[in-house]
């Protein structure tokens, strides 16, 4: 077995709940609130990984602004999820928020010049036709 194969399963069954509860959520509290909670619990998770690292990560300048540039955006993604989440239907917000890694293949493509086969091409224009089918 591939070595990020069992990760990126994981991921994906730990992000569709994660999906699903935010909707849940949001059904008892509002967007702003729900996402201070979800820090709470971030908090938690990050002095668990504090701890494995024997309280001692690894500091580089430019991993640590980017790791944290990283934390600002999943943020307030997590945030616009939320707010999507609260006003829109399960089955689209979820579908379109799920459509991000288009976004990544075409950076990826721009500034790290990795290429992007045919088949790949034809599946991120398929994402964007999803957009576009799932929101009108």
């Amino acid at each position: 077995m591939k070595g990020w194969l069992l990760p990126v399963c994981i991921t994906l069954v730990l992000w569709g709940i994660q999906g699903f509860v935010a909707k849940l959520t949001t059904h008892y509290i509002n967007p702003m609130s729900a996402l201070l909670f979800n820090i709470v619990g971030a908090i938690f998770i990050g002095i668990v990984v504090f701890s494995l690292l024997g309280f001692r990560p690894e500091i580089q300048p430019t991993g640590v602004a980017l790791a944290i540039f990283m934390g600002v955006l999943g943020i307030l993604g997590a945030l616009g999820f939320l707010f999507a989440m609260s006003k829109g239907k399960v089955s689209i917000v979820a579908v379109i928020s799920a459509l991000y890694p288009a976004v990544t293949i075409g950076l990826a493509y721009l500034i790290l010049k990795e290429p992007i086969t045919l088949k790949e091409g034809i599946g991120i224009v398929f994402a964007f036709i999803a957009i576009v089918l799932l929101s009108t």
